[in-house]
C-alpha cells in the first residue's frame, strides 16, 4: 500500500486540528489552531464558520508539512466535530447567513418552552432519543430562520442548507459551491432532534413542527463509507473523504469500545460519557440521552446511552480568562495541590444550565461553602473536583439504566493529563480510571472510521488490538469520606436551581 497514513480533521469547540495517524494508530504529526469564542450576549455562544474553514485548511497544511507528507501518502480523510453546533449557509454563495450557534448557547430557551407546551420536553423523545433542550441543533436552526432577515424566505426557496460543523467542513472540502457534498453521518444526525432512531431518516413531521424545510437537511450517511473526494483546489485533492463521527462517538470508537457495555468518558470543554448498548435502542429513565454510537457502511447501527455535562474544561478556562487566577490551564493543578482539600468549597458550573442527569435550563453557576479560610488554592481544587463529581452523577445514571455497575472507566481528552484530577476521579467513583497510550481518541476514532472504509484497516478487531493502557488510577478514599463528599456536592447542586426568572433573558 503506497498510502501509509490516514488524516483526521478534528473540528472542536475551541480549535480545529488535523492529525496524521499511522497503521498502529499512533500520531505522526498534527496541526492545531484556535478560533475566536464570540459572546454577543449572556448565554449566547457563537463561532465564525469562515474562520473555522480557513483554520481547517491551515492545520491540514501544517500537519502534512511537519511530517513531510503529500496527498499521495494519505489513504483517506476522517472528520470529527463539535456536535450540535449549527451552521446555516447559502448553497449558491457558500456564505453562512449567521455565525455558527454553538452547542453551549442558551438563547433558544423560549423556542423550547413554546414547543414543550404540547407534550412537554419529552414530546419527541421516543422517536429521537432526546428531550427538547437548547443544546441540540434543531432549535438553533429555527432561531436563525426566525431572526435573520430574509433567511426563512431563502430557506423555503431551497437556497439555504444546514449542517453541524462536520457538514460544513465536508461541503467545503469536497468543493463547496463547485459540487460540494451536502451530507452528515448518523451520529451527528442523531443530535439534531430531527432523526428517527429506528429508520435513521429525517422525521418530516418534527421538521414541520419546527418550521424547518426538509430541503435544508443534509443526506444522512453511515459513519464509515466514501462520501466523495477532496476538491482539486485543496492540498489533499482527490483523497477519499471516508469517515464522519461526532466527537464523542469518535472518542468511543477510538477507545475501541465496540462491544455492548463498553464505555468511555471524554474530558474536554464539557464531559461526555458514552455507554455502548449494541443494536438495542435503550431509553433512559435517569436523565441520559439515547444516541447512535456508530454505523459502519451497510452494517446495522450500534446505539448508545450518553451523559452530557456542559462545563468541565471550560470552567478551568473561565478561571484563566475571566478571573485571571491562572495564566495557563495546566497551572490549575499546581494551584490545587497547594491545599490538602477543597476547604468546604463546591463549584457547580451551571453556566449553560445543567445537562445530564438534571436537564435544568433554569440553573446557573454557584460557588458555595465560602468562609474566610478559603483561598485561591481551594477554588482551583473545587473547580477540578466539579468535573469528577459531575462524572460520578452521570456514571450512577448509566449504571441504573443498564442494570450493570461499571467496573472501570476508560478516559481521554485534555484533562486526563491532570494526575490530581484523575486520582480524585477514581476516589469519587470508587472504581479504577484507565488512560490509554493515545489520548487523542476523538481524532483517532475518525481516522479509524475513514481507514475501515478504504480497507486501510480490515476490521474492528484490528483496531482493538491497537489499544493499550498507559496509566491506571485506583481509588484510595474510604467509603465514608466519599459518601460525605457526594452528599455535600448534591446539596450544592440544589443551590443552582430556579435561578432564571421569567423576566431574565
Amino acid at each position: 500500500m503506497s498510502q501509509q497514513y490516514v488524516i483526521a480533521i478534528d473540528q472542536g469547540t475551541t480549535s480545529s486540528r488535523a492529525i496524521v495517524f499511522d497503521h498502529k494508530g499512533e500520531i505522526v504529526s498534527s496541526g492545531q489552531k484556535e478560533h475566536e469564542q464570540i459572546f454577543p450576549k449572556a448565554g449566547w455562544v457563537e463561532h465564525d464558520p469562515a474562520e473555522i474553514w480557513n483554520n481547517t485548511r491551515e492545520v491540514i497544511g501544517s500537519a502534512l508539512s511537519k511530517a513531510n507528507l503529500t496527498r499521495h501518502d494519505i489513504a483517506a480523510v476522517g472528520i470529527t466535530n463539535q456536535r450540535e453546533t449549527a451552521v446555516v449557509w447559502d448553497r449558491t454563495t457558500g456564505q453562512a447567513v449567521y455565525n455558527a450557534i454553538v452547542w453551549q448557547d442558551t438563547r433558544t430557551q423560549s423556542i423550547v418552552d413554546e414547543l414543550a407546551q404540547d407534550g412537554g420536553v419529552e414530546r419527541y423523545k421516543a422517536t429521537v432519543g432526546l428531550p427538547l433542550a437548547t443544546y441540540f441543533s434543531g432549535t438553533k436552526i429555527k432561531w436563525i430562520l426566525d431572526n435573520v432577515e430574509g433567511a426563512r424566505e431563502k430557506a423555503e426557496a431551497g437556497d439555504l442548507i444546514f449542517g453541524n460543523t462536520d457538514s460544513w467542513v465536508t461541503w467545503n472540502l469536497t468543493g463547496g459551491t463547485d459540487g460540494g457534498v451536502h451530507i452528515t453521518d448518523v451520529t451527528n444526525a442523531s443530535r439534531t432532534l430531527f432523526m428517527d432512531l429506528e429508520t435513521l431518516s429525517w422525521d418530516e413531521s418534527i421538521l414541520a413542527d419546527f418550521g424547518v424545510p426538509v430541503s435544508m437537511m443534509p443526506e444522512i450517511k453511515s459513519s464509515s463509507e466514501v462520501y466523495g473526494t477532496v476538491h482539486t483546489s485543496q492540498l489533499l485533492r482527490e483523497t477519499p473523504v471516508a469517515g464522519i463521527l461526532g466527537d464523542q462517538q469518535a472518542a468511543t470508537f477510538g477507545q475501541a469500545a465496540f462491544d455492548k457495555g463498553g464505555a468511555k468518558n471524554t474530558y474536554g470543554t464539557g464531559n461526555f460519557m458514552i455507554v455502548n448498548t449494541g443494536e438495542e435502542i435503550v431509553h433512559s429513565k435517569n436523565g441520559l440521552l439515547t444516541t447512535v454510537c456508530y454505523k459502519l457502511g451497510d452494517a446495522k447501527p450500534v446505539y448508545a446511552l450518553e451523559g452530557s455535562i456542559a462545563v468541565t474544561g471550560s470552567l478551568i478556562q473561565w478561571l484563566r480568562d475571566n478571573l485571571g487566577m491562572i495564566r495557563s490551564a495546566p497551572e490549575v493543578e499546581q494551584l490545587a495541590t497547594t491545599v490538602e482539600d477543597n476547604g468546604g468549597v463546591y463549584i457547580v458550573p451551571a453556566f449553560s444550565g445543567l445537562f445530564a442527569p438534571y436537564w435544568r435550563s433554569d440553573a446557573r453557576g454557584a460557588i458555595v461553602g465560602l468562609t474566610r479560610f478559603v483561598n485561591k488554592g481551594h477554588i482551583a481544587r473545587a473547580a477540578l473536583e466539579a468535573t469528577a463529581f459531575q462524572t460520578r452523577e452521570v456514571l450512577d445514571a448509566a449504571n441504573a439504566d443498564s442494570g450493570v455497575d461499571m467496573e472501570d472507566l476508560r478516559v481521554d481528552g485534555g484533562m486526563v493529563a491532570n494526575d490530581a484530577l484523575m486520582q480524585f476521579q477514581a476516589d469519587i467513583l470508587g472504581i479504577p480510571v484507565i488512560r490509554p497510550k493515545v489520548t487523542e481518541t476523538t481524532a483517532l476514532g475518525a481516522a479509524y472510521a475513514a481507514g475501515l472504509a478504504v480497507d486501510f484497516w480490515k476490521d474492528t478487531d484490528e483496531l482493538a488490538a491497537n489499544w493499550s493502557e498507559d496509566k491506571r488510577w485506583n481509588p484510595t478514599m474510604d467509603a465514608a469520606a466519599r459518601d460525605r463528599q457526594l452528599r455535600l456536592w448534591k446539596k450544592a447542586v440544589t443551590k443552582t436551581f430556579d435561578w432564571v426568572d421569567e423576566d431574565v433573558e
